[in-house]
């Protein structure tokens, strides 16, 4: 059945050509997946609170995780893509496929050994991860681990499944593959938790990884990829696998540097009181919405053309894409920044206030996701300016810079835990997120010496100064809806979400309007193009 909906002629349309178009896919994919995270946490509050199954739950993703993260994103977004896209782009294309069957034969080989081995030592790896939980609750967590340790295995695939799409710019499956991800995980809790327990979480994520692996699969097998297994023997002589490795190392070790942050907040936050790292882990995923929306998804987008004009040395042309990106980024992510800020309460009322969730996890929570939205538009922008490096075939400079911001992170929350408790945790991740994305932009700012950047700053005034005027419009909104609105139920709680956020939404794009902001006006002609079919220039160069 998937493979005749894969084979449709709209799933497997013509590759998406300008940045924006495959932002706009990328972006509308992104939106369902992300409103599926949101149902997907809601069940998973309203069954379980914050509280100590969910603190089990979530320690338990950290050793797979930092598995996935520095044996395959690393090769994925720092060095496969580019090699590929170069290949392909060279009319090279048995080199290109040879390469993505030596990956994936390596991939598999490495990630099943080490699996096998950290899963035979996990109840030793959890007490070093969750110095904090009992006895019982660190055995339940070396459980959840140990099935945990299948996902990488399969996300692995997914993930050269994927980079192979995205090097063909067919992002519409790429994109939709998140879904099957979270799918997976709300039948775990849903059904599977109902038939084998709490134990049925983890196998829900196992089940998650391998929709989403299997969704890619039929895909890149409709752009021509064969997997044939290769020897260990042509893997070392292959020139391109040995590029790729070289190329990764530096971007493995960075996403070393960010799973080491995400092991401080679990070690940490298993010191405090139950359910501290549920809290977290739900209000860091609430602010990744615009995240993963905008940051990633033009990150995503723009990553091949940079890829391409980076190999033709066409610096100009690359250093113009990478701003108008960065700033279209930030005309999203700021004032999604402001709007969760104010609306802090009501977001996490109306998404996970239900069943087991109660007031004080809410308060918990509305609170760290305060914190976490004032580094909204670096946690966005670091994807993109990360990718800029790694399109140069740098990958060594975000590693230097990730290795200063965990510096700053892990001295901030020894400064602040005993203070602010889990609080502490959101502010010192927010801080080393905006030093992170500070000194990685100075530095990439250094390659484009000649270029004047006037106008950037200016546009980004202007957004900030616009999204300023959304919060004071949200806030009039809530004062004034006060004298009508108890927020006593679910319902009314959603009213003033909507009509507060509503409101200051309108103040936004009237503002945006108003001072002339150029992204404003890309914006809602990619959107008329779009939707209405009305003519534009859509070329790369204005887009």
């Amino acid at each position: 059945m998937i493979k005749k909906i894969l084979n449709n002629k709209i799933i497997n349309s013509s590759p998406i050509q300008t940045v924006a178009g495959a932002a706009l896919v990328v972006s509308v994919a992104g939106i369902m997946s992300r409103v599926l995270g949101l149902f997907r946490d809601r069940i998973l509050a309203s069954k379980f609170g914050a509280g100590d199954t969910l603190d089990i739950y979530y320690a338990a993703f950290r050793i797979p995780d930092l598995i996935y993260n520095l044996l395959i994103v690393g090769a994925l977004s720092a060095a496969f893509i580019p090699v590929f896209t170069g290949l392909i782009t060279k009319k090279k294309e048995k080199e290109a496929w040879d390469l993505s069957s030596g990956l994936l034969t390596l991939q598999i080989i490495t990630v099943v050994a080490l699996s096998a081995i950290l899963s035979f030592f996990s109840p030793y790896l959890m007490k070093l991860v969750t110095p904090g939980f009992s006895d019982d609750k660190t055995a339940q967590a070396a459980i959840f681990t140990r099935i945990m340790f299948l996902s990488p295995l399969l996300l692995g695939m997914s993930a050269i499944f994927g980079g192979i799409l995205v090097s063909f710019k067919r992002f519409l499956v790429y994109s939709l593959a998140p879904i099957m991800y979270n799918i997976g995980i709300i039948i775990g809790a849903v059904f599977l938790v109902d038939l084998w327990g709490e134990i049925g979480l983890a196998w829900g994520v196992v089940l998650g990884a391998f929709l989403h692996m299997l969704l890619q699969l039929q895909a890149v097998k409709f752009a021509g990829f064969s997997f044939n297994f290769v020897s260990l023997k042509k893997i070392i002589s292959n020139t391109h696998i040995l590029k790729v490795i070289k190329l990764m190392i530096p971007r493995s070790l960075a996403m070393g540097v960010t799973q080491i942050n995400l092991l401080v907040i679990t070690i940490f936050a298993s010191t405090l009181a139950s359910g501290s790292l549920s809290a977290f882990n739900f209000a860091n995923n609430l602010q990744s919405v615009p995240l993963g929306l905008f940051g990633i998804s033009f990150a995503l987008a723009a990553f091949p053309k940079l890829s391409s004009l980076a190999a033709e040395g066409d610096m100009e042309k690359f250093n113009h894409i990478f701003m108008r990106n960065f700033k279209r980024i930030l005309f999203f992510v700021i004032p999604a920044s402001v709007i969760i800020f104010s609306l802090r309460a009501e977001i996490v009322r109306a998404v996970l206030g239900a069943g087991e969730f109660d007031w004080e996890d809410t308060r918990i929570t509305l609170w760290i996701l305060g914190f976490l939205s004032l580094s909204l538009f670096a946690q966005s922008t670091i994807p993109l300016i990360s990718r800029a490096f790694y399109a140069l075939e740098n990958t060594k400079t975000p590693f230097y810079v990730a290795l200063l911001s965990e510096a700053i992170n892990i001295s901030a929350v020894i400064i602040l835990i005993n203070k602010f408790q889990v609080m502490g945790l959101a502010i010192a991740f927010s801080l080393a997120s905006i030093v992170n994305m500070l000194v990685l932009f100075w530095l990439l700012d250094r390659y484009f010496k000649g270029v004047k950047k006037e106008s950037a700053f200016e546009s980004i005034l202007k957004i900030t100064v616009s999204s300023l005027l959304a919060g004071l419009f949200i806030y009039l909104a809530r004062h004034f809806m006060a004298n009508f609105v108890e927020l006593r139920t679910l319902g009314e709680v959603v009213a003033q979400l909507v009509i507060a956020g509503g409101t200051g939404l309108a103040a936004y794009l009237i503002a945006c309007h108003w001072l002339k902001v150029d992204e404003f006006y890309d914006f809602r002609k990619s959107i008329l193009v779009r939707t209405l079919g009305k003519p534009g220039d859509m070329t790369e160069e204005s887009n």
